[in-house]
């Protein structure tokens, strides 16, 4: 039995690269350098000092917090210690926050702040198994235990080599080295256990696919309470590169990665799209010549890639047209980006094509892939070599595929989860005496091995006339509209297909100005001609679709789609279920008259 985990990743990572930069955290005066060398130091203090509390493997320690250096420290302490990193999101309520400590059994809980601890504090009641409460940055509270106490306790205690090997020693590559519950788009989150040897075999299987190099760096915002983006901090990590966070301010984002010139981003499909939005309603508003120049410079560079992507090489003539784009135009969309970009990496949710075409011109790989929380954020990925838009790619090497007579998506491999925790009935209906994974998507695979996502099964609306309609695909088409936010199709048991969009914040003044009425949500939600103007979006999208997938009523809600309202998941999909009973009212009166 190996004896390769996740924490001997992280200190052997730490020798290898220790003349390199770690970590990238931001502060007061901008953003300090972190060394692989202290990233070793910080995980061997932070497991000698959870030791010295009592805890190690077999142990739950929970992480409460927003993407920052301290909850990577944090991850790679817990997991030298031998014990179960079980994630929270930071925007999960005090009653989630609950449920996940109590299920999990958790000892303790890394929580990044005083606010993050009044949750805490609220539940702590219920949480009979908690037994101790760490704070990334200090807090007041005299009663917990900051990070930095922690490693000193670490340090006192004997964080020497020979310490940390004698308390993880017993930790084996089949051990359980997370415990991540799902964000739960329907029903209560399940508990997925993930291995170390899942983990270490997910991180294999994306470095053999997404090329890191030391030095290279990547921005992380996503949270780290996402398996994508924990799997993808290891990939860097052990690859000897950056890892660059953002200064956890949301509307500072572009601005951080403008900063920060990553080589390399990991995203959900929403920042992409937009600055696909961005940048055409920037050329819009120009308007005259330059928004001709800009149209003509993205056809031109279009017209190149796909030629390019086919395996040809464009004429003499196009190249040049090409290059003059971008000298011209199409430099400004990598320069958003810090202009370095090497490979942005997408998933979680749909992406258009359109986007993914856009960006591809402007000189920006964005390869899209597919995985879920049960086989470790990984089953299938485009690479930059092999890219077939509308896809998410092939399977990833080691990673079997196949669909289902019915439709469903399964996945089988070392990097699929054993079970869920506590929780036999519902890993019984996941994963079959074959050892598939029961995705519960719904795709195709081309003859050249490709899998195009065509929908989830619990998505799928049924007409009163007994068709399958899958509303991802419309959704995500209305999202490309510079005036749309969110698009929620409705249709179930009825005769015709509905929707219920919101404005997007940041584009409705522009909107509001254009058609000459106030700017107000409320009042714009209402008013005529901002309907004929999302009438045109609702008609773009009718095109492409058969009679039955036309959505042929819409309303305007007052508002955009919350994390608050619980409308909205961490990794800002829609909780479809929670938003039609929310809004049942408002999806029905559409088929009033």
């Amino acid at each position: 039995m190996s004896l390769m985990t996740l924490g001997r990743l992280v200190l052997q990572a730490a020798d290898r690269h220790a003349a390199y930069v770690a970590m990238q955290a931001p502060g007061s005066g901008g953003w300090a350098d972190i060394s692989f060398a202290e990233l070793g130091r910080a995980a061997r203090e932070i497991a000698a000092g959870l030791h010295d509390l009592g805890l190690g493997p077999g142990d739950r320690v929970a992480i409460l917090g927003a993407t920052r250096p301290e909850w990577t420290l944090a991850d790679c302490g817990t997991l030298l210690a031998g014990a179960t990193v079980v994630p929270i999101y930071h925007t999960n309520p005090a009653s989630e926050c609950r449920y996940v400590l109590a299920h999990s059994g958790a000892c303790a809980v890394i929580c990044e702040d005083a606010d993050q601890l009044a949750k805490i504090r609220e539940v702590q009641p219920d949480c009979v198994d908690l037994r101790h409460i760490i704070t990334m940055v200090p807090t007041d509270d005299r009663d917990v235990v900051s990070l930095e106490e922690l490693r000193g306790r670490g340090v006192a205690a004997g964080a020497d080599a020979d310490a940390i090997d004698r308390i993880s020693g017993s930790v084996r590559d089949d051990d359980v080295a997370t415990i991540v519950y799902t964000s739960g788009t329907t029903g209560p989150p399940k508990g997925c256990m993930l291995t170390h040897r899942n983990v270490l075999a997910t991180i294999d299987m994306y470095a053999r696919q997404v090329r890191i190099e030391p030095g290279d760096s990547a921005f992380f915002f996503l949270p780290l309470a996402h398996v994508l983006a924990r799997v993808t901090q290891f990939v860097a990590l052990d690859s000897g590169g950056t890892l660059a966070f953002y200064s956890r301010d949301p509307a500072k984002l572009l601005d951080d990665i403008a900063t920060l010139r990553p080589t390399h981003l990991p995203s959900v499909p929403r920042l992409f799209e937009k600055i696909h939005t961005r940048a055409l309603a920037t050329a819009a508003d120009e308007g005259g010549v330059k928004a001709a120049i800009f149209t003509r410079a993205l056809s031109t560079a279009r017209r190149a890639r796909a030629i390019e992507r086919a395996g040809r090489r464009p004429d003499p003539v196009l190249r040049a047209r090409r290059a003059l784009a971008d000298r011209a135009v199409l430099h400004r969309v990598r320069d958003l980006l810090g202009g370095r970009i090497q490979l942005c990496l997408t998933g979680a949710a749909p992406i258009s094509v359109e986007v993914l075409e856009f960006f591809d011109a402007c000189g920006i790989v964005i390869v899209e892939g597919y995985g879920m929380t049960e086989s470790c954020a990984a089953a299938t990925l485009n690479t930059p070599s092999h890219v077939r838009f509308g896809t998410v790619g092939q399977a990833l090497p080691g990673a079997e595929m196949r669909v289902a007579d019915d439709g469903e998506v399964l996945l089988r491999g070392p990097h699929v989860f054993p079970g869920y925790y506590r929780n036999e009935e519902a890993t019984r209906e996941t994963i079959d005496d074959d050892g598939w994974l029961h995705t519960g998507d719904l795709g195709a695979i081309d003859d050249d091995g490709y899998l195009r996502i065509t929908g989830r099964a619990k998505d799928l609306i049924i007409t009163s006339s007994g068709k399958n309609i899958t509303p991802s695909n419309l959704e995500a088409e209305l999202r490309e509209s510079r005036w749309i936010s969110q698009a929620v199709v409705y249709g179930d048991q009825h005769p015709y297909l509905v929707a219920m969009l919101t404005l997007d914040p940041e584009e409705a003044p522009s909107l509001a100005q254009r058609l000459g009425v106030a700017d107000d949500p409320a009042k714009m939600a209402a008013d005529p001609r901002v309907r004929d103007a999302l009438q045109e979006e609702i008609d773009r999208v009718n095109r492409d679709v058969s009679r039955i997938s036309e959505i042929k009523r819409f309303g305007v809600l007052e508002r955009d789609l919350t994390l608050d309202a619980d409308e909205l998941t961490p990794t800002l999909k829609v909780k479809r279920n929670r938003v039609y009973e929310h809004h049942h009212d408002f999806f029905e009166h559409l088929y009033d008259g």
